[in-house]
C-alpha cells in the first residue's frame, strides 16, 4: 500500500513537472512551480508582508524612489524579465528579503549600516538573483517532493512582531519572507549579484567590504543583525574570500556613488537615534514600563514629528494607561502621516471600541481587514458583530480569527465554541473507537476545546451478528475541562467478526458549554 502511495506522489509530479534551463545559472533544473504561479505568489504576498513587517516608510518618499531607481538599474541588466518591485520597510532590524516573481523591499535598518550606493547595489542584487534564479520557488519544489503536496512551501516563521497575527493568505507571508536558503543559493546569489553590479556599471568590489561589514557585525553578535539579515543570509568569512576571487573577473572601476547615498539617505541617517528611542520605548512598554515607553515617544517625536510610528507608540502608552480618547487623538495623527499602515487601524478601533463607538470601531478594524487580515481585528470584529446581535458574522470572524494560534486567535476560538457547540457539537468533539481486552467496545471522547463542556451525548452505529444494522445512544458521564478526554465503555460487544468493524460509527450528537 505504501509502495503504491509513494509511486501515485511521483506520478503526480511527473504530470506537474518538466525539465528547464535556470535563466541565471544556464543548469538544467527540475521545474515543478511554473513562472506564472512564482508571479501571482509573490504579488498576493508582498503588500502583507510588508505590512506585517512595520509597513512602507513614508516620512521621505525620495529614499523608496532612490531605492526603486537602484534596483531597476540592476533589474534591467538581469538574465530574467520579471515584474521588479523595490520597497522600503519602516523597521529598524537591518534585513533584506525577496519574494518569487521579483517582489523586494529592503528595511530601514539596513539603509543606515551602508556607506554607498555600490553596496546598496551588492544588497539588491543579490536579492534579484534570488529571484531570477528561482531560489524562493525552488523551496517550495522541495517541499513538494518531500511531502508530495502542490505548493506546500515549508519555511520558517517571520520575525515580525506582527507574523504570528495574520490569519487566512497572509499567513503565508510570514512564512515566505523568512524562508532560509541553503549555502548554494547564497553563493549564486553573491556571484551573479556582482556580475549584475558590474553590467550596471557599479564597482562589485563594494561587495567585498559589505560581505566585511556583516561578518564584523556578526561576530560581534549585534542581536537586531542576528534577527534581522543574517538569520536567512549567514555571513562568513568564505563569503568575504568568495567575492575577491570574483572581484578578479571584472576590470578595475565602477560607480561608488558614496557622497550621491550620504545625500539621498541623509533623513534617515539624521533620525537614526529617534527610531532607537522608538525601539526602546516599544519594548520598554512590552516590559509593563508605561512611563519611559512615554519618554522615549515624546523624545522621538521630538526628533521627527512627521513619523506616524512615533504617535502610535504615544497611542499605545495611552491606550495601556486606559486614557482612550487620548489614544485615538495620537492614532488620529499617526494615521495623517501613514494612511495605509494595518497597525493605526487596529489600535484606533481597538480604542473606540472602548469607548463605545462601535460602528466607528468596526470601520477601523474592517479597513484594517484590507491591510492585512489579523487575528486581533476580527475577534474585535465578532464581538462587535455579536453585540449587534448578528450571530452569524460573528461566528464568520471567530472562525477566521481561530486559524491563529496567538491570545486573540484563541479567545476568539473560544467564542466560537460557545456561540456555536449546541448547534454543531461534532464539529468541535472528536470520538474514537476501540476494543477492550475482552472485545468490548471502547469509546474516548475528546475535548479539544478552550471552553468546558458537559452533557456530551454521543450515538455509536454497529452491525450486530444477524447482519441488521443497530444505534446505540450513549452519554459521557462527566464535564470534561478544556484539552481532556474521557474513555468509557459502550456495553457493545464482544466484536467478533468483521461485518461488525465495517459497520462500526460514532458521531456526537449533543453537548452544552458548562460555563
Amino acid at each position: 500500500m505504501l509502495k503504491r502511495y509513494v509511486l501515485l506522489i511521483l506520478f503526480s509530479v511527473g504530470l506537474l513537472s518538466g525539465c528547464a534551463v535556470n535563466p541565471v545559472t544556464g543548469k538544467s533544473e527540475l521545474r515543478l512551480v511554473p513562472e506564472s504561479t512564482e508571479i501571482n505568489l509573490g504579488s498576493e504576498q508582498y503588500a502583507p508582508s510588508r505590512q506585517m513587517q512595520g509597513g512602507d516608510y513614508t516620512v521621505d518618499p525620495e529614499v523608496a524612489a532612490y531605492v526603486s531607481s537602484v534596483g531597476n538599474r540592476l533589474a534591467a541588466v538581469s538574465d530574467r524579465g520579471l515584474p521588479y518591485e523595490f520597497n522600503v520597510i519602516n523597521d529598524s532590524t537591518p534585513n533584506a528579503w525577496a519574494l518569487p516573481g521579483g517582489k523586494i523591499a529592503i528595511n530601514r535598518g539596513l539603509l543606515t549600516e551602508l556607506n554607498s550606493e555600490a553596496e546598496l547595489a551588492a544588497v539588491l542584487g543579490h536579492e534579484i538573483v534570488h529571484a531570477a534564479a528561482r531560489h524562493g520557488a525552488k523551496g517550495m519544489e522541495r517541499g513538494m517532493l518531500m511531502q508530495g503536496v502542490v505548493l506546500a512551501a515549508q519555511v520558517a516563521s517571520s520575525n515580525s512582531e506582527f507574523g504570528n497575527l495574520a490569519v487566512g493568505g497572509a499567513a503565508l507571508a510570514g512564512q515566505m519572507i523568512g524562508q532560509k536558503y541553503g549555502r548554494d543559493a547564497e553563493t549564486e546569489s553573491d556571484y551573479y549579484g556582482m556580475q549584475y553590479m558590474a553590467r550596471a556599471g557599479y564597482d562589485p568590489r563594494a561587495a567585498i567590504g559589505l560581505q566585511e561589514t556583516f561578518v564584523r557585525l556578526s561576530e560581534g553578535k549585534r542581536q537586531d543583525w542576528l534577527s534581522g539579515l543574517f538569520s536567512s543570509h549567514p555571513a562568513s568569512q568564505e563569503r568575504v574570500e568568495a567575492n575577491r576571487e570574483t572581484a578578479k573577473l571584472f576590470p578595475a572601476g565602477g560607480e561608488l556613488g558614496v557622497e550621491r547615498y550620504r545625500q539621498k539617505m541623509a533623513t534617515l541617517i539624521r533620525s537614526k537615534e529617534a527610531y532607537a528611542a522608538h525601539d526602546q520605548g516599544r519594548k520598554a512598554l512590552a516590559e509593563g514600563n508605561a512611563e519611559q515607553a512615554l519618554a522615549l515617544a515624546e523624545q522621538a517625536l521630538a526628533a521627527e514629528p512627521r513619523e506616524g510610528l512615533f504617535h502610535s507608540l504615544l497611542g499605545d502608552v495611552r491606550f495601556k494607561q486606559g486614557r482612550y480618547q487620548d489614544a485615538v487623538t495620537n492614532y488620529d495623527r499617526a494615521l495623517l502621516r501613514n494612511g495605509e499602515y494595518f497597525h493605526f487601524f487596529v489600535k484606533r478601533g481597538l480604542a473606540r471600541e472602548q469607548l463605545g463607538q462601535k460602528d466607528a470601531a468596526y470601520a477601523d478594524l474592517e479597513k484594517s481587514l484590507q491591510l492585512l487580515p489579523t487575528a486581533t481585528a476580527l475577534n474585535s470584529l465578532g464581538n462587535l458583530a455579536l453585540a449587534r446581535g448578528d450571530r452569524q458574522k460573528a461566528k464568520e470572524f471567530y472562525a477566521a480569527a481561530a486559524g491563529s494560534k496567538s491570545e486573540p486567535g484563541q479567545e476568539a476560538g473560544r467564542s466560537l465554541v460557545r456561540l456555536d457547540l449546541a448547534n454543531n457539537p461534532n464539529q468541535y468533539l472528536q470520538i474514537r473507537l476501540g476494543l477492550d481486552g475482552s472485545g468490548y467496545l471502547l469509546a474516548e471522547v475528546v475535548n479539544p476545546t478552550g471552553v468546558p463542556v458537559a452533557d456530551i451525548d454521543y450515538l455509536v452505529q454497529f452491525v450486530d451478528d444477524r447482519g441488521a444494522q443497530r444505534q446505540v445512544a450513549l452519554r459521557v458521564p462527566a464535564t470534561l475541562a478544556p484539552g481532556t478526554s474521557a474513555r468509557m465503555s459502550t456495553g457493545i460487544g464482544p466484536v467478533s467478526s468483521g461485518a461488525s468493524l465495517k459497520g462500526l460509527k460514532a458521531a456526537i450528537v449533543k453537548a452544552r458549554v458548562a460555563e
